[in-house]
């Protein structure tokens, strides 16, 4: 259930902050949601890197991803020389920001020509430079929002913007991708590559307007750390990982993610060699689909204002689930749009709630560091975030050599690669995604007056903002 808060002192973030930040969080998911997810399809379809390289490039850069997250959470989360100017958070934003845009789009441009080992090579070190500092630029982003926006009508609030925009931008983005991209022509991937690449730095300079840090909420940083010190890192690990509600909310982030990586990676194959329609199809069920969204925003937001946190999340995630089912068999194109439509509408309750229950955890986590590690618990989450990188190759690689996938792009596939197509797309998402709604319902419990107790103790602790 929702908690009851007193705000008649509290002095609400304005909403030009929630629009920044919210800008800075859609930067990061176009990545993640929209754009990586036809990598895997660029690099063995349009490039032609054999399965065995792109599947071996995929586990590297899901293992750096794992290690790396966590650690530069850690390592960039203490008070520097510019933390009492600057902020705690926003130096790093700005650090990271411009090299993770340029080295995404070094992604995309491996040398024309070169040997197979040389692509893989290329894909291997341009991903992981890339990663260190999208990395970097990830932790405080969502490290940021935690502390900016802590009451949860604010975390309601603010999301709510945030998910609007997130929709309204990503589909906007695929839609300029199904009318870009050519099946069998790299350069029409490039090219849409350069496009992403102005529109993320667009986003990012209106993350930057808004990132400006309290000197309330700076003192609060210092005041933390020369109180108790850096608590170390396998500390840290330790106390938030023993924190069940954190644990939890790890356990529904990395199936969630995992399911939506296999769509997001699927979906061109789905479009491709299962409808065997042109991409340019995939921008009516894609529109179809952002008009869900902004249809029922209203209802999941009412909906987590009377019901809290935790029942809007679990049961978004069960009907989430379920909407993917219908995948396993339809190929008519008006059914398609229409279950488009509905799927992302039960998302939407999903990630509306997302970064509002992550916070949640982090607060509890805080509760028992007696400081702030909000960075390094953004880190933690994305340690099993890029699991879904690894599950995703090792999926791919097992059904593609099963069901004997042919990567020429003129290729008809068999009726059984189709299946197994379907099989990435839908079946293992659904089954993930119901999991997490029943496993969520039954051990989260950050709710009511637990919840209460919980804000109580950051407000004592001098932790709350």
């Amino acid at each position: 259930m929702a908690i009851e808060e007193d705000l008649s002192s509290w002095e609400i973030k304005k909403t030009s902050k929630m629009f920044s930040y919210a800008f800075g969080y859609v930067a990061i998911n176009l990545i993640l949601y929209a754009l990586w997810g036809y990598v895997w399809y660029y690099y063995q379809v349009e490039i032609g890197l054999a399965l065995i390289w792109i599947t071996v490039a995929f586990i590297i850069f899901a293992i750096w991803n794992m290690i790396n997250d966590p650690l530069l959470g850690y390592l960039t989360e203490r008070p520097m020389r510019w933390t009492k100017k600057y902020g705690f958070r926003a130096p790093w934003i700005i650090i990271s920001a411009a090299p993770f845009i340029i080295f995404y789009f070094l992604v995309w441009v491996p040398p024309a020509g070169a040997s197979q080992f040389t692509i893989f090579l290329w894909f291997v070190i341009i991903t992981c430079v890339f990663d260190l500092f999208f990395s970097i630029f990830n932790d405080h982003v969502y490290g940021g929002y935690t502390n900016q926006f802590p009451s949860e009508y604010e975390r309601r609030r603010s999301f709510a913007i945030t998910t609007i925009m997130l929709f309204v931008i990503i589909v906007l983005v695929q839609v300029i991708s199904s009318f870009m991209l050519v099946y069998g022509d790299p350069a029409s991937f490039v090219r849409f590559a350069m496009i992403s690449a102005i529109i993320l730095a667009v986003l990012t300079i209106l993350l930057l307007l808004g990132i400006k840090e309290s000197e309330e909420m700076k003192q609060m940083f210092l005041t933390s750390y020369a109180k108790e010190g850096k608590i170390g890192f396998f500390k840290t690990l330790k106390i938030s990982l023993k924190t069940k509600n954190f644990a939890v909310s790890l356990f529904g982030y990395c199936c969630q993610i995992t399911a939506m990586t296999l769509w997001g990676a699927a979906e061109i194959f789905m479009f491709k060699d299962v409808y065997q329609l042109d991409m340019t199809y995939s921008a009516l069920p894609r529109i179809v689909a952002i008009l869900c969204v902004l249809g029922t925003i209203p209802f999941w937001s009412n909906y987590a204002r009377k019901h809290g946190f935790k029942k809007t999340y679990w049961v978004a995630f069960i009907l989430h689930g379920l909407a993917f089912i219908p995948f396993l068999f339809i190929k008519d194109y008006f059914l398609i749009i229409i279950f488009y439509g509905i799927m992302y509408g039960f998302y939407c309750g999903e990630v509306i709630m997302l970064m509002p229950v992550a916070s949640d955890t982090y607060d509890e986590v805080a509760t028992r560091m007696g400081q702030r590690a909000d960075a390094t618990m953004v880190g933690v989450r994305t340690f099993f975030y890029r699991v879904a990188f690894f599950i995703q190759a090792i999926v791919f690689f097992v059904i593609m050599t099963i069901t004997a996938y042919n990567p020429d792009p003129n290729a008809t596939q068999t009726p059984l690669a189709q299946w197994g197509i379907r099989v990435e797309a839908a079946l293992i998402p659904a089954i993930l995604l119901i999991t997490v709604g029943i496993v969520f319902r039954k051990f989260y419990t950050l709710e009511g007056a637990e919840k209460e107790a919980m804000v109580k103790k950051l407000k004592d602790l001098g932790l709350y903002r």
